[in-house]
């Protein structure tokens, strides 16, 4: 754009500074672009304008029409310059219009894509829309598409049933999962979904959709997944079966995709403090495979992957059976230990925490000369020596004076450290 142009103030939105192309006002006056307040109401969960920093009562969004076409007519006349012309936005989807969309779509197969379809494109043109889709039922509607595609499906798997209608039952389920995740549900939505009175469990189904899909939909159900647990009360993570936590695992290990890898290590950060959860998750092998990961170059370059991993690995080694499957795998003392002082504090918190946790509980001659050989013991006195948190100081104190006897006299222990190594 043409710097010469002087833009009117009054045609920028207040919270992108760019030219509205859809201009709104809210229940205060003032105007927006639709999509930025929309991601300032709903995505960022503020409810007061931020230009008044008065409470928006309402959530309605009405539709400044007489600025729009001034800034049409203002971007017309400026063409010259290189102004774009804004388009016209669309109509607004209305309640009653996706309502009827459902109904009709349960008359056949194919109604039922072309719906699908209808209700994508709905998706993504504006916030606006996805709430309303929300508010006539379409998360339900989706859900319940996915579960019972996922049905069908297992039951076409056991019968010599044509192969057509198998891959229109998986089309379904792709397209159906695929909606429900860029819907965006709110949390009061999520929560219905998995508390549904139809007696559909959401959960074991993107587990099935995890173990069975194509790349996409496994990708898919695992974000689902993670969203759903968010909401979820104690009680129903503590309840939550073993097939969860292979299925998770199994996504890690596979590494379908960047996001995915995350979100799976979310949903064990979710789930991993509650109940008998730690030992599932150690059952399912997820000690090895976060280990596994940790030496991963490229998961573990990243700060908050390296971070999450540490937080399970701790919990992780919280129970036995979690030691035990640490201690079998050749690298993790190593791994964990080199990641001490590396990558932020977060994750030499937990990096210490665990190692504490295996000195504590699973001390012997041998696997104290191993920690010694491997730096363990140097890495700990340099951690009494930098600015790391009093935590991450106590913890690593706390392992050394658990052994003092065995390691003080190491020559494996910097000399210029003696003076604070505990007695």
């Amino acid at each position: 754009m043409d710097q010469e142009i002087e833009i009117p103030c009054f045609f920028l939105c207040p919270i992108s500074l760019d030219i509205m192309k859809d201009p709104v006002i809210v229940s205060t006056g003032i105007t927006y672009d639709r999509d930025s307040i929309e991601k300032w109401l709903f995505t960022g969960k503020n409810n007061s304008c931020p230009v008044t920093k008065q409470a928006i009562t309402e959530t309605d969004l009405t539709p400044n029409h007489t600025l729009r076409r001034l800034i049409q007519s203002w971007c017309t006349l400026n063409a010259s310059y290189g102004i774009e012309r804004i388009a016209t936005p669309k109509p607004l989807i209305s309640k009653s219009e996706i309502e009827k969309l459902i109904k009709d779509s349960s008359s056949s197969y194919q109604n039922q894509v072309k719906c699908l379809k209808r209700l994508g494109q709905i998706v993504s043109e504006n916030t606006t829309n996805k709430r309303c889709l929300e508010a006539a039922g379409v998360p339900e509607f989706l859900a319940n598409i996915v579960s019972n595609s996922v049905d069908t499906c297992n039951d076409l798997c056991h019968s010599n049933t044509l192969e057509s209608r198998f891959d229109s039952s998986r089309s379904l389920m792709d397209e159906a999962l695929s909606i429900l995740y860029h819907l965006d549900t709110s949390e009061e939505a999520r929560k219905s979904l998995l508390n549904n009175k139809k007696g559909t469990n959401l959960v074991m189904t993107l587990t099935k959709i995890m173990q069975r899909g194509n790349y996409e939909s496994r990708a898919y159900a695992t974000f689902l997944l993670k969203k759903i647990l968010e909401v979820a009360d104690p009680m129903q993570i503590i309840l939550l079966e073993p097939e969860v936590f292979n299925e998770v695992v199994q996504i890690l290990n596979d590494q379908i995709s960047h996001k995915a890898t995350t979100s799976a290590m979310q949903i064990l950060v979710i789930i991993c403090p509650w109940g008998r959860n730690r030992h599932k998750a150690v059952a399912a092998g997820a000690v090895s495979m976060i280990i596994e990961l940790l030496m991963d170059e490229t998961f573990s370059s990243e700060r908050r992957n390296s971070e999450m991993a540490m937080v399970v690995l701790d919990m992780l080694c919280q129970c036995a059976e979690g030691r035990a499957e640490f201690l079998n795998h050749g690298a993790a003392i190593a791994v964990v230990s080199k990641k001490i002082l590396r990558v932020s504090q977060v994750t030499s918190e937990r990096a210490v925490r665990v190692l504490l946790s295996i000195g504590r509980f699973c001390a012997t001659p041998w696997l104290l000369q191993e920690m010694l050989q491997l730096g363990v013991v140097a890495k700990m006195c340099l951690v009494l020596q930098v600015d790391c948190g009093n935590k991450t100081k106590e913890k690593a104190k706390e392992l050394l004076k658990l052994h003092a006897r065995v390691w003080r006299e190491s020559p494996c222990v910097p000399r210029n450290l003696y003076a604070s190594y505990p007695a």
